[in-house]
């Protein structure tokens, strides 16, 4: 009971900190959801071209750090200004104003869990720690080892592209019958194993 009332106070806390982006959050979660058929083309288009961009132009840390932040800023200035123009009235219907806050609840959820794997690792450092160091270890080795194999450009892309896509992955279904796959094929291989330990 108590969780659930700091998790809606959290949610209106976050509602109240967005609501100059609502429009912009409310039409972001359509694309990233794939409301019509052709937003995933359009997510890995405007990916690809932005990343394109980044290899032509070959900025320097420095200048592509003080490039995004810029852009953040100027985004945080002009959004809450310009989207109630851009995207019409600041009228919400009950059904917009449910979906954000779906949207919030969700990103409050999300931070939870991040908080809550976090703790987890530092639990695990304290109760286990040849554990948590073997894990650790072997975890940032394979990192590093797969940062040396692949571009780092590239790979940037490539997390970038999955992430965007990975909510419309969720929503039509697309993770859960691939995950339901593989966990149907590891059941299958355990039961082969026991019959051969019979």
């Amino acid at each position: 009971m108590w969780l659930v009332q700091v998790e809606a106070q959290a949610t209106a806390q976050l509602e109240d900190q967005l609501q100059g982006w609502g429009e912009v959050i409310l039409a972001g979660d359509q694309v990233l959801r794939w409301e019509k058929p052709w937003f995933p083309g359009a997510l890995v288009g405007a990916t690809t071209l932005l990343f394109a961009l980044i290899y032509y132009l070959d900025p320097s840390v420095l200048t592509g750090l003080s490039c995004a932040v810029m852009l953040l800023c100027l985004s945080d200035y002009l959004v809450p200004t310009l989207a109630p123009r851009v995207f019409g009235s600041n009228k919400w219907s009950s059904e917009q104003q449910q979906r954000f806050h779906e949207i919030c609840g969700n990103l409050v959820k999300t931070q939870r869990r991040v908080i809550g794997w976090w703790k987890r690792l530092f639990a695990l450092k304290e109760e286990k720690p040849k554990m948590y160091f073997a894990s650790v270890i072997s975890g940032l080795v394979t990192v590093a080892w797969i940062g040396q194999q692949v571009h780092n450009l590239f790979l940037t892309y490539l997390i970038v592209s999955f992430l965007l896509l990975l909510p419309g992955l969720n929503q039509h279904g697309v993770i859960s019958k691939y995950a339901g796959m593989a966990k149907r094929e590891i059941n299958k291989l355990l039961k082969q194993k026991e019959k051969k330990n019979e």
